[in-house]
């Protein structure tokens, strides 16, 4: 099923939950603290991601930063479940 019709089917999901009371105006705020979530995600992983790549184009690289990078790099990815993320930075940390 195309993504289009994905959203579509669950827009109509949840305005009938909205319309027989199952849901309420605290759902819409989770929706939208879950957004923040995402967005403070995107935000320090591309922050991270960059301090990673500068240190490891210095000519000397200190791992032991580069590694705390990556360890609070995983730790950012709990509070979005980027699952893909984290397994690349338990490979990157083993290396």
């Amino acid at each position: 099923m195309p993504a289009a019709a994905l959203r579509q089917q669950l827009n109509d999901h949840v305005g009938h939950m909205y319309a027989t009371g199952i849901l309420d105006e605290y759902y819409q705020q989770l929706q939208l603290t879950q957004d923040e979530v995402i967005n403070i995600f995107f935000h320090d992983a591309d922050r991270m991601l960059n301090d990673i790549t500068s240190l490891l184009n210095l000519p000397i690289v200190d791992f032991e930063m580069v590694g705390e990078l990556v360890h609070q790099l995983k730790a950012c990815n709990c509070s979005v479940g980027a699952t893909k993320v984290n397994l690349a930075c338990e490979h990157f940390r083993q290396f």
